[in-house]
């Protein structure tokens, strides 16, 4: 037997009446298919197929995909009972990864080099281009 796991089930932005399955604690705004994969990845849980363009039947107008997991797989790694347990762990780790992408991306500054930082540094915005049969519309000019 297979877990069905969608997108909608960790996104923090949603109530619980509109699909989140998880708490607030263990879920992350806008997530997507590839980061819930990592999560269960993390969590221990190798059995898993991913189907990028399935939708929900509760939201079919957006393809946000699924991820199916082997239940045995999956109660075996993340060593729970239910399936509410495992989207749990999974939300966890999730909310983990998350974290780490964030403090990552605070240590590393960012660098312009090349073309770009040049352009930056001159601080100078370059001139509108218009055709030249065009001219600057003034006001109270027909």
């Amino acid at each position: 037997s297979r877990i069905t796991l969608w997108t909608g089930y960790f996104d923090q932005r949603a109530t619980r009446k509109s699909g989140r399955r998880v708490p607030k604690s263990a879920s992350v705004a806008r997530p997507n298919l590839d980061q819930i994969a990592l999560a269960a990845r993390a969590s221990g849980i190798t059995k898993m197929r991913r189907d990028q363009d399935a939708s929900h039947p509760m939201r079919p107008y957006s393809k946000e995909g699924r991820l199916i997991i082997s239940t045995k797989d999956a109660l075996e790694s993340t060593e729970s009972e239910t399936k509410e347990q495992v989207l749990r762990v999974i939300g966890e780790s999730l909310k983990n990864l998350e974290t780490e992408d964030k403090d990552i991306k605070i240590k590393q500054p960012k660098r312009s080099s090349g073309r770009d930082g040049a352009r930056k540094a001159k601080q100078r915005k370059s001139p509108s281009r218009r055709p030249s049969n065009q001219r600057k519309k003034k006001f109270g000019r027909k």
